[in-house]
């Protein structure tokens, strides 16, 4: 899953502020540490859906160097990573629906980050971009 760094910083108003060094944009806060990246990870969800939205670039996160950091669901992980894919190929959303023979509004819902879209059909848009979906497990922090 894709860990955006985050900067906590203490506010004047006693929460803490949140930014993203990879999504400026990006701006939320918390009562305290758990409240404060509980909501940066639907901070940064609506900021990546506005950048897709725009057809703007979508950074990979930087490294954390021990930060804390906001962790994009597996699915809206795998949305970023299959828009990242069209974008380095070069590849349209109609471009995409062509080669799938799908409809153009099948591929907008692929990349609209709160559509609890099928696995498979991203796996399925990948392939058609020469790419895969690896998963792997790992032990919880």
């Amino acid at each position: 899953m894709l860990a955006y760094p985050v900067v906590l910083e203490a506010d004047d108003n006693g929460t803490l502020l949140v930014t993203f060094p990879d999504v400026p944009e990006a701006v939320t806060f918390g009562e305290d540490e758990g409240d404060a990246l509980k909501r940066a990870v639907d901070a940064l969800e609506t900021m990546l859906a506005a950048r897709i939205a725009d057809r703007e670039d979508v950074p990979l996160p930087l490294a954390a160097r021990g930060r804390p950091c906001a962790v994009l669901p597996a699915l809206a992980t795998a949305k970023v990573l299959l828009y990242r894919a069209m974008r380095e190929v070069g590849v349209s959303k109609a471009e995409l629906a062509r080669r799938l023979g799908w409809h153009d509004p099948q591929v907008d819902r692929l990349l609209d980050l709160n559509h609890p879209s099928p696995l498979d059909q991203i796996e399925t848009a990948l392939a058609a971009l020469g790419k895969r979906l690896d998963i792997r497990m790992s032990d919880a922090a």
